[in-house]
């Protein structure tokens, strides 16, 4: 037997009774009211959180997908490749390390919030008023990631190793970069090569000295000295035929690149000289790199590394040798007898 309830008729209050848990419509006897009564029991439903983001976990985020990727590159690069199948083992290097960084990030949570919020009002600073700003360090950040993924390879000249560099009058006053044909030479090359990426450029000299190069290494036309002789062509008399030995050409591109304002130096290895060009810094190198493999000279410097020489200052200097058609090509002997700097 169904139990009852009583209720009342919230028109002309009748007292009137219905089952207990249903749900049931009925008239109302006294007035004729339609009533409608529900008295089932409700499930309560689960009330769904949705979980929001505050700024600093939006942050933490975005940091975290930031540095991990130069992080993964040098675990990819340093820990022995197990060559798994479907790389999963560099699938869990990434993860961990993502997992690591965004637990440190955590940690420090509030420490990371007030300098994300110093950087950022400094960045801002930057953009606004044409100092460093967002387009810099983008800039250097996606130069420092390609980078590590072409890493540049370093030789170190020995100062103390190095020999007098025989016939060092004699080249000298075939670096004559103050020839007015030799100077048009070198400004015609950077009209005609990269003139778009050195516009309005922080790199702006380095990418114009790359069009000279550009511009020698692909027309050059190797011609041996006379038999038994040792021949320094100026400058001013290669730019007519543009050909000549390695010291030619090293004479010419030194004097084409000192005479737009770069700063080149020759090399002399066991029977061969070839010219360098002075970058600056490692973290100039970083950007370099980042030019030459592409923006400038992508499908000759493509699955090739970058190779340089850093001096006892930490200066770095690109080889511009003719023997690969982009700068940073690799040298030909390894071992340096003698280095010559241009006044």
């Amino acid at each position: 037997m169904t139990d009852k309830i009583v209720i009342n008729c919230p028109k002309c209050s009748k007292k009137v009774r219905v089952p207990s848990g249903k749900h049931v419509k009925f008239i109302c006897p006294q007035c004729g009211e339609e009533l409608e009564y529900d008295d089932r029991i409700e499930i309560e439903q689960p009330i769904e959180i949705e979980e929001e983001f505050s700024f600093g976990d939006k942050v933490i985020n975005i940091l975290s997908w930031i540095i991990v990727v130069p992080i993964f590159i040098i675990l990819h690069k340093l820990l022995p490749n197990p060559d798994w199948i479907f790389n999963i083992d560099r699938v869990l290097i990434g993860v961990l390390s993502i997992g690591f960084i965004r637990l440190i990030l955590h940690l420090f949570k509030s420490i990371v919030l007030i300098a994300f919020v110093i950087s950022f009002a400094w960045f801002s600073y930057g953009s606004i008023w044409g100092d460093y700003g967002f387009g810099y360090l983008y800039k250097d950040y996606r130069a420092l990631i390609y980078m590590m993924i072409d890493t540049p390879v370093p030789k170190y000249v020995i100062s103390s190793k190095l020999k007098p560099f025989n016939g060092s009058s004699e080249i000298k006053d075939a670096i004559d970069f103050n020839n007015p044909e030799v100077r048009n030479f070198a400004v015609s090359a950077t009209r005609k090569n990269f003139e778009k990426f050195a516009s309005n450029s922080q790199n702006r000299k380095i990418i114009q000295c790359f069009a000279v190069f550009k511009e020698i290494n692909t027309k050059w036309n190797y011609v041996s000295d006379p038999s038994n002789q040792e021949y320094f062509a100026k400058a001013s008399e290669t730019v007519k035929h543009l050909s000549g030995d390695c010291d030619d050409h090293s004479i010419f591109m030194a004097a084409c690149i000192k005479a737009i304002g770069g700063t080149p130096r020759l090399v002399r290895t066991k029977g061969h000289i070839y010219p360098e060009l002075l970058i600056g810094t490692k973290k100039d190198l970083e950007l370099v790199s980042y030019l030459i493999k592409r923006k400038l000279f992508p499908a000759e410097s493509r699955g090739q590394k970058i190779h340089y020489h850093t001096d006892s200052q930490g200066n770095v200097w690109l080889n511009l040798d003719y023997t690969k058609h982009y700068p940073g090509g690799n040298f030909m002997d390894k071992e340096i007898l003698g280095v010559l700097m241009i006044d």
